[in-house]
């Protein structure tokens, strides 16, 4: 019995599926070479950076996060373009993991909040440490600090940790004491930013120096940010997550389909080679 035309051209492969997923992580590979690039671009116009404070480089940050997105990607746009069931289930799985990761991230946090707090303390520790080593690092803290009206971690004294804000007699830097200006109590009246405002100010008395900085630290702060912005943080963790549920559905669809696909041909073969089975 000979099959039909329309047998032959039938196929199990949705067009709609298969190149929805193609622009989908098309677009997302578009996003992550400019991550790259911007993160590439700021480390290049670095020539000061040391390599002590790679751990807190925002660029250094945007190139990992960019190179792990490329790989991704390049898996689900070669996978879904050329039906490949291994790029495609290696797309999956990582996509997966990363989704699971996350979730038991957010999961770990909220019942270990205490040590959660350690971790972001420390970090915030070790960023005021290389203040003064990275210009991306400063501009993320002071805008921090400026958007928070905070200043250090725990407290304003934090600032001491960095060799040029350190208040040992030992310190010849002028700012000996002091505090970055993002850390100044500033009225909308004034146009032009006092850059000294900190002056010395980690040599007076608490009550003082809350008359010219903010006092509070900018972990309590952000706690009491995301206490009240709790359904704006679950709003932004499910726009993170809705994509990569739906690459996951897309590609393991995809996939089955192409292993269909896959049976039917291997039926079609059997059937020519032995037309009377």
């Amino acid at each position: 019995m000979s099959k039909t035309k329309s047998d032959e051209e039938f196929t199990f492969v949705s067009p709609v599926v298969k190149y929805l997923l193609f622009f989908f992580n098309m677009i997302f590979w578009i996003i992550a070479l400019i991550l790259i690039s911007i993160g590439v671009y700021s480390r290049t116009v670095k020539h000061e950076t040391a390599l002590a404070c790679l751990t807190v480089d925002p660029a250094l940050l945007l190139m990992i996060v960019g190179i792990i997105m490329f790989f991704i990607t390049f898996c689900g746009c070669v996978g879904s373009l050329r039906e490949n069931i291994c790029l495609l289930q290696t797309f999956c799985i990582i996509l997966t993991i990363i989704f699971l990761l996350q979730l038991v991230a957010g999961v770990l946090g909220f019942f270990f909040s205490d040590k959660a707090r350690g971790k972001v303390t420390d970090m915030i520790d070790n960023a005021i440490e290389h203040y003064r080593d990275d210009i991306d690092l400063q501009n993320f803290i002071d805008y921090g600090q400026k958007q928070f009206n905070c200043c250090g971690g725990i407290s304003y004294m934090d600032w001491s940790q960095n060799m040029y804000f350190n208040c040992s007699k030992e310190n010849p830097s002028r700012e000996r004491c002091s505090v970055p200006f993002s850390c100044c109590l500033l009225s909308n009246e004034e146009n032009v930013i006092n850059t000294m405002c900190g002056h010395r100010v980690q040599q007076l008395e608490y009550l003082e120096a809350s008359s010219f900085i903010n006092t509070n630290g900018c972990i309590d702060k952000l706690v009491n940010w995301i206490h009240s912005n709790l359904f704006l943080l679950g709003g932004i963790a499910l726009g993170l997550a809705i994509p990569q549920l739906v690459g996951i559905l897309l590609s393991q669809i995809l996939i089955n389909q192409i292993q269909d696909q896959i049976k039917l041909q291997n039926y079609s073969q059997q059937h020519r080679s032995d037309p009377w089975s």
